[in-house]
């Protein structure tokens, strides 16, 4: 599933071609991804003006000119693909949604395993609507420090890299960004969360930010779905100091591989983890 850089990766992509664009064409090719769509969805959306392009999380939020919000998550597959040109191409069967703006870019969601979903929120609920409201706070903004972290933890006695998971405790983080993070901070993934607290917790928190923000600025992760919205590719998978390396050495490894083995592979909620069994404590 896309993370927060993936997501992000999207989001800048999508703003450089919808912010201050209206909506001319848009076209539901189905009734339903993971939900179904709002009621009259397509016709709801034509003619609107995007006046801001965010993200909340792993969700996209296009705010639109008469008060709604446009709220996308993309799920396992899903892709957000500009076109060159005005119908560049003829839609293929998992082009589900397809936008046209009046400077003549087309724009396809198109998800082969329909695990996203499309939704339409007035934006003076969207704080408390439901798939929002018992987000965590982000972790690039300025809320999230240390002692916040800290105290979503507190009392927690699952590994904390299964906590950083929760998205209640931080928003958008994800598998691959816990596992770097965590080794980028030297906390062992099987530590019980409610001890990552004082200086461990602003090791994480700084770890978490470096991490991210290198992530973002390399177009995300592509290992199987994520494309940029351009249609190319992220590069932050060649930069990994410990995600899908079992076996191999860490970053800076002096010590005997033969005999440590290298970066070991565990399974955690059914997610594989990476670390360095060395370095982590």
């Amino acid at each position: 599933m896309p993370e927060l850089p993936e997501v992000e990766t999207v989001r800048r992509g999508l703003a450089a071609v919808l912010e201050g664009r209206r909506l001319v064409r848009v076209e539901q090719r189905r009734e339903d991804l993971r939900i179904p769509l709002p009621a009259n969805f397509a016709r709801r959306l034509e003619g609107r003006t995007v006046v801001g392009m965010d993200r909340r999380a792993k969700y996209l939020l296009a705010r639109l000119d008469d008060g709604n919000v446009w709220l996308i998550h993309l799920g396992m597959s899903g892709r957000m693909v500009i076109d060159g040109g005005n119908g560049a191409s003829p839609p293929g069967p998992h082009d589900h949604v397809i936008i046209e703006t009046d400077e003549g870019k087309t724009i396809r969601y198109h998800d082969a395993r329909r695990f996203g979903l499309m939704t339409l929120c007035p934006e003076s609920g969207l704080a408390a609507h439901p798939l929002l409201k018992d987000l965590g706070p982000e972790p690039l903004g300025n809320e999230f420090n240390g002692p916040v972290l800290a105290s979503a933890l507190e009392g927690k006695r699952t590994p904390i890299k299964s906590a950083l998971l929760d998205q209640k405790v931080v928003a958008g983080m994800g598998n691959i960004y816990a596992s770097e993070s965590l080794f980028h901070a030297g906390i062992s993934p099987r530590r019980r969360a409610y001890t990552v607290k004082g200086a461990r917790a602003e090791r994480l928190v700084s770890a978490i930010r470096r991490v991210l923000s290198e992530a973002i600025a390399a177009g995300g992760s592509s290992l199987r779905d994520h494309v940029r919205p351009d249609g190319e590719l992220g590069y932050f998978q060649h930069s990994f100091a410990v995600y899908s390396r079992a076996g191999e050495p860490c970053p800076g490894c002096d010590c005997d591989l033969a005999r440590a083995g290298g970066i070991r592979r565990i399974s955690q909620s059914g997610r594989s983890t990476f670390y360095c069994a060395r370095r982590q404590r």
